[in-house]
């Protein structure tokens, strides 16, 4: 196992910039925004030879007894319940605030080992940037500057070290690599409020991530690792995308982003949809990136249960209708909030996957490729037929054949949809798109006729 750190404060104190400086990665989001973070967020930072957890927690609020920043602070708590030492980061800038108090009382009581970090310290003499929070009681404060990077190798070795001293010590895990890889990553897309979150947390089995009946809950790109059946799956929890119009605040502008990351991140991906809101513009328009993106799909249609009889009608004439290119894909009929039809999704997972990195033998793709050449050849282009040869797999997610032959740039693109659809009902890869390359071989007598 590996040790894991929590890093608590409340709002814009710098925890997701120490995030990012402990994870070499910009995976948190960033900004001079209070309440960005909402969820708690994980990622793998190594120490020399010492790998382990960062668990970034959004701003700890811990008289709220409702609403969004009640929900915040649930996550927090849980990050300090199952961590193995808590790095509570203050502000060296602002001084001793009364929320930094009460979070101090609250992480005595939790009996967890408790690292001290006054943050955005750069600049500032040392013991003039410790001297007030010497009044929380809870050890040696450390200066630090998580921007700059000021102290913060000191800072993780303090963090293990008291790990160390709780828990017994704990070696690198040299599979930890190994293990990431050879996970199968899930993302969940869809408009806000289609119920992702409450999905990710009924697939958990947990209350896992906020899941509140207000759009724009989620801001990041939340990545979770759950096993289910002997397989290892990283679940991606990503912000609802608006049509880019509607699209108005920065913050709001970089969680698409991270979603559309997401996206090309992962191995499959879960597009949910609203049973009775329908299908949308935005629907299709985002169900087309992840096309292109040639990602696994599985289209999930949510809140079935509640949907009325004319609203199911609707929304199977819409998925057929307007996102009939995506007839690859698996669809399921959902209600995340009440659990039905969840374990069927995580098949069609499976499934899509599979096909996504399905290998095919060159030589039944050859014989694929001349029976849908005799089935139907290609247009002529004037005087010239397009010939294809022969074919092999060029790559995987999605699977990618390339075909070579002459004149094959005049392949007509309708001509190009029917081999894929060929070869994907030939090989059966359900949930995935194919994606055909043609390449058209050198004419040997190119340079004979030319000197003629």
């Amino acid at each position: 196992m590996l040790p894991s750190i929590a890093l608590v404060g409340r709002p814009n104190v710098g925890k997701s910039t120490l995030f990012n400086r402990l994870t070499r990665t910009r995976n948190a989001l960033v900004a001079d925004f209070p309440g960005l973070t909402r969820d708690r967020h994980y990622g793998r930072g190594r120490f020399g030879e010492r790998a382990f957890l960062v668990v970034d927690t959004g701003g700890f609020e811990p008289v709220a007894t409702s609403g969004i920043l009640f929900e915040m602070a649930k996550q927090a708590r849980a990050a300090i319940a199952e961590c193995d030492v808590v790095v509570f980061i203050v502000d060296g800038r602002s001084g001793v605030a009364p929320q930094d108090t009460a979070i101090a009382d609250l992480l005595r009581r939790s009996g967890r080992p408790i690292v001290l970090a006054v943050n955005k310290a750069e600049g500032l003499a040392p013991e003039r940037a410790a001297a007030e929070f010497h009044e929380l009681g809870l050890g040696e404060p450390l200066p630090i500057s998580a921007a700059h990077g000021e102290n913060v190798n000191d800072l993780i070795e303090i963090a293990l070290a008291r790990c160390d001293a709780a828990t017994g010590t704990v070696p690198a895990d040299e599979g930890a690599e190994a293990e990431a890889t050879a996970r199968i990553k899930v993302a969940i897309v869809g408009r806000p409020n289609v119920g992702k979150s409450t999905l990710v947390n009924a697939l958990l089995g947990e209350e896992r991530v906020i899941a509140f009946d207000e759009p724009g809950t989620t801001r990041d790109a939340i990545h979770l690792d759950f096993a289910r059946g002997g397989k290892a799956y990283t679940l991606i929890d990503t912000a609802g995308v608006r049509r880019r119009g509607k699209v108005d605040e920065m913050v709001e502008k970089f969680s698409v982003i991270k979603t559309l990351q997401a996206i090309a991140d992962a191995n499959v991906v879960i597009l949910m949809l609203d049973a009775v809101d329908g299908v949308t513009e935005q629907d299709a328009h985002l169900a087309g990136h992840i096309l292109e993106e040639g990602r696994a799909l599985v289209v999930a249609i949510n809140k079935w249960d509640a949907a009325t009889p004319e609203q199911r009608d609707t929304v199977k004439r819409d998925v057929a209708r307007k996102l009939a290119f995506l007839d690859f894909a698996q669809q399921d009929y959902i209600s995340a909030r009440e659990g039905r039809g969840v374990a069927n999704l995580i098949d069609a997972v499976d499934r899509a996957y599979a096909a996504a990195m399905a290998r095919l033998p060159t030589p039944r793709l050859t014989r694929m490729l001349q029976m849908a050449i005799q089935r139907q050849q290609p247009p002529r282009a004037g005087k010239v037929r397009p010939k294809m040869r022969y074919a092999h797999q060029g790559g995987v997610n999605p699977p990618l054949v390339i075909i070579h032959g002459s004149a094959l740039r005049h392949v007509p693109e309708a001509y190009r949809r029917y081999l894929e659809h060929f070869f994907s009902d030939a090989f059966q890869l359900r949930g995935t798109p194919l994606r055909i390359q043609f390449k058209t071989g050198a004419n040997p007598y190119a340079d004979t006729t030319a000197r003629r």
